[in-house]
């Protein structure tokens, strides 16, 4: 099959498109045909050599954590899906979505939604089940509260923003000027121009503040958080890891990160949010899977409005089960 693979951390250049194995399936996985996936932060920060503690050195590698696709093989143990079946889903580290095929867990994948093309739905896992696991199992947000969305033009706040409206809540998003009427069409009730107005200079206060984008720490943010309220950020640094810990213990504002942890139910409660037309996908560009280093060289200007997606090459394929 093709893929993406890198031999070795680097620049994108270290992309290199060509010809490797197919993956074999265990009993508790799904092989599947990818028709399309997607490109995350985290994909080219592990490429950069940024998280090899994590992912180690055992290359070639193959990158990528968003996939959507068809279903052409089943383990022994799978009981929720068919060959022939339309899936979406995520990998496992270090990812392995850059390419025809992919290996998955059956509990990483559900049903993809019947009004997502494939490049829409295989622009929705990782950072859709970020934001909602931000907002609703870390920030614990309720109907009524206020929540700031700062980065909600970016691939994972264009979703905080229509999750965040979806659980009830007051959304006021920040994103740079052109996009501020984008950001309006998902729903939110207010939006901030950064580069006109410093939130953390405002009044507020509000009940969570999500730092999409990881670009506003957390004493940035304090003045502007109610006393019992949730900072949470994507990117984890020093301060907010030392203040986790302390304000875990300590009564008053609390500050967390997301990491997030891809599964079949919240896969399935994004699906029936999308279907319900809650959710819609903005997708800032796609890219064939060849040109995958000019789609990472886009994505590491951090400008990207929405996600950028990749299309996979169509390949003939045959239905089977294990």
């Amino acid at each position: 099959m093709k893929a993406v693979v890198i031999r070795r951390y680097g620049t994108a250049e270290v992309l290199q498109y060509e010809d490797v194995e197919q993956p074999t399936i265990k009993p508790d996985q799904i092989l599947v045909k990818i028709h399309a996936s997607s490109v995350n932060p985290v994909d080219w920060k592990i490429r950069q050599g940024m998280l090899q503690l994590l992912t180690g050195y055992n290359f070639p590698m193959i990158l990528g954590f968003d996939l959507a696709g068809e279903v052409v093989a089943i383990g022994s143990q799978v009981k929720r899906f068919q060959p022939g079946d339309a899936i979406y889903g995520s990998t496992t580290l270090p990812g392995g979505a850059y390419a025809e095929f992919a290996a998955i867990p059956e509990n990483l994948a559900a049903p993809k939604p019947t009004n997502l093309s494939y490049e829409e739905a295989a622009a929705v896992p990782l950072a859709a089940l970020t934001a909602l696991q931000a907002l609703r199992d870390q920030g614990n947000i309720q109907a009524g509260q206020s929540v700031l969305i700062n980065g909600a033009a970016g691939g994972v706040g264009i979703f905080a923003v229509q999750i965040a409206k979806a659980l009830g809540t007051e959304v006021t998003g920040v994103c740079s000027t052109k996009n501020v009427d984008l950001v309006k069409s998902l729903g939110a009730d207010r939006v901030i121009d950064y580069k006109q107005q410093d939130f953390t200079q405002e009044t507020g206060p509000y009940n969570m503040i999500f730092d999409a984008v990881g670009k506003r720490s957390p004493s940035d943010c304090k003045r502007v958080l109610k006393p019992n309220g949730v900072y949470i950020t994507t990117l984890p640094s020093p301060e907010s890891i030392v203040q986790s810990v302390l304000t875990t213990f300590l009564p008053g504002q609390k500050v967390k990160f997301i990491l997030e942890k891809p599964n079949t139910k919240d896969l399935l409660y994004l699906k029936e949010l999308i279907e319900a037309g809650k959710i819609r996908v903005v997708i800032h560009r796609t890219y064939p899977l060849q040109e995958l280093a000019a789609a990472h060289t886009e994505s590491e200007t951090e400008r990207a409005v929405g996600k950028i997606a990749l299309a996979q090459p169509v390949v003939d394929i045959a239905v089977t089960s294990t």
